[in-house]
């Protein structure tokens, strides 16, 4: 069976869980070749491991992406890893909530950093390798298209009470989406947005522990959703449920594919008929 990605080289941003993790796994199991990142060396070099059991290709690249000069380690990850860059999936982060006149400088910060320059960071670290691929291979009459998706939410699209943070800084990576898709549509690359709606992960599942946090940077963040609240969610939602990571990250292989060659631009939402 043709793989679709066979030969590419994908870059996931926060693949060690979650949905990171089910995207990188679904775009090897296509073919690609991907960088795995995480903040943490375990569960990056787990999933690299899961990859290579199946017969695939992965390697780490551990650190935060809101690191100063992240982007430039893992693009070099990457290509001297692979020698290219085909696909970049800019998906870490994480929320912070609070309500506005309660919420910090350092939560709004955090959320711009980790959501809108961490993926600036990195596309503006892949434009050299870009441009200059993109201009031989027009030369030699061998045009490659090249995807970037970035991962957005419907709080960026239509709001959510308490998330002025994370709103806004989603809301700025679908901006990013279409300048960077105007920007390097002549180096035939695919800028699209998929933006999630319930999805359930370790950040949104029903906290047994109404105190439960993760540790984010030195943060403690707390995690997880009130039963009721999560119940409630799920009711507004036509097909009756929160999505899974393998659904959500179905929806970002879509624009991975060479069958959306002549998408670009794009917000998808990926939440399950809720608009």
């Amino acid at each position: 069976m043709t793989q679709k990605l066979e030969g590419k080289v994908a870059l996931v941003s926060g693949s060690g869980r979650g949905i990171g993790r089910e995207i990188a796994l679904k775009l090897a199991s296509e073919g690609a070749r991907v960088v795995i990142n995480d903040l943490d060396a375990a569960p990056a070099e787990q999933t690299v491991a899961d990859i290579v059991s199946r017969g695939g290709q992965a390697v780490a690249c551990v650190g935060s992406v809101t690191d100063a000069d992240f982007g430039d380690k893992f693009v070099k990850t990457a290509l001297d890893a692979f020698g290219g860059v085909d696909i970049i999936v800019n998906n870490a982060g994480y929320t912070w909530d609070n309500v506005v006149q309660k919420m910090s400088d350092e939560q709004w910060e955090a959320m711009l950093a980790v959501h809108l320059t961490a993926p600036f960071r990195i596309l503006r670290a892949a434009s050299g390798f870009i441009r200059d691929a993109a201009k031989r291979e027009a030369e030699a009459g061998a045009p490659v298209f090249r995807k970037v998706v970035n991962i957005s939410s419907t709080s960026g699209v239509y709001g959510n009470a308490g998330q002025a943070n994370y709103a806004a800084a989603k809301a700025g990576i679908n901006g990013l989406t279409k300048a960077m898709a105007k920007e390097w549509g002549r180096y035939k690359v695919n800028v699209n947005s998929v933006a999630f709606g319930l999805i359930m992960t370790r950040l949104t599942e029903a906290a047994a522990d109404a105190d439960a946090k993760i540790d984010i940077a030195g943060q403690q963040i707390k995690v997880g959703v009130n039963p009721q609240v999560l119940k409630n969610a799920e009711a507004l939602i036509p097909l009756g449920r929160g999505g899974t990571p393998e659904e959500a990250a179905g929806a970002v292989y879509m624009f991975c594919i060479p069958e959306s060659n002549y998408v670009s631009g794009q917000v998808l939402v990926c939440g399950g008929g809720r608009p």
